[in-house]
């Protein structure tokens, strides 16, 4: 990764997250210190509708810290999820497809925390399309518990194998602690060149 600069305030951040009520405490109060870092940095935030466990917890601690929030929640969910009409703008788009993109439409930079098979279909999309070169968005995942760990080695195995080139890692942070995280985003991230052998699984 090149050599960080600072990256002008007031852009929006797409935070990935869990809708779990099952989840421990922690990750719901992890959610809140990213929400209200997020509005001390000057950003808006970009989520996924839901007011309920870390996407409720990131949303409201964004705007208690003056934060303008966007959620986009498909019309499916949003029963389910209790949508979020407390943020500022609430987009119901008709599927999951159309949120994810959306989200991205409307975002600067991604930050992941812990979550499930959701939060990961979110990330690796991000991720992928990065590798490929198709956007300079930064994206860091926030694993302050080693939630993602086993996903890390077994991006390493695939990486060993042949299955992913090395600058997969080029194209994503990870960060422990929550000022880290925000630090990782705030870099200027180069797009990444994809190759002709990029869009193949292995090496030929």
């Amino acid at each position: 990764m090149s050599q960080a600069q600072p990256a002008a305030s007031g852009k929006a951040v797409c935070v990935f997250c869990a809708s779990s009520s099952r989840i421990d405490r922690k990750f719901v109060d992890l959610a809140a210190e990213v929400g209200a870092e997020l509005a001390r940095r000057g950003y808006s935030l970009v989520s996924g509708g839901g007011q309920v466990s870390c996407m409720g917890a990131v949303a409201r601690a964004a705007r208690a810290g003056g934060a303008r929030t966007v959620g986009v929640i498909p019309e499916g969910l949003a029963g389910l999820e209790l949508a979020d009409h407390d943020s500022d703008e609430l987009v119901v788009t008709p599927d999951m497809r159309s949120r994810k993109g959306e989200m991205d439409r409307r975002s600067d930079a991604f930050l992941v925390l812990p979550g499930g098979i959701g939060t990961l279909e979110e990330l690796f999309e991000i991720w992928t399309s990065r590798v490929l070169g198709m956007h300079d968005k930064p994206l860091v995942v926030l694993d302050p518990f080693g939630v993602y760990e086993p996903l890390r080695d077994l991006m390493r195995g695939l990486a060993d194998q042949g299955f992913a080139r090395p600058k997969v890692f080029d194209a994503i942070g990870w960060a422990g602690s929550v000022a880290e995280a925000f630090d990782l985003l705030e870099r200027s991230w180069p797009r990444i060149q994809a190759t002709p052998e990029d869009y193949a699984e292995a090496e030929p």
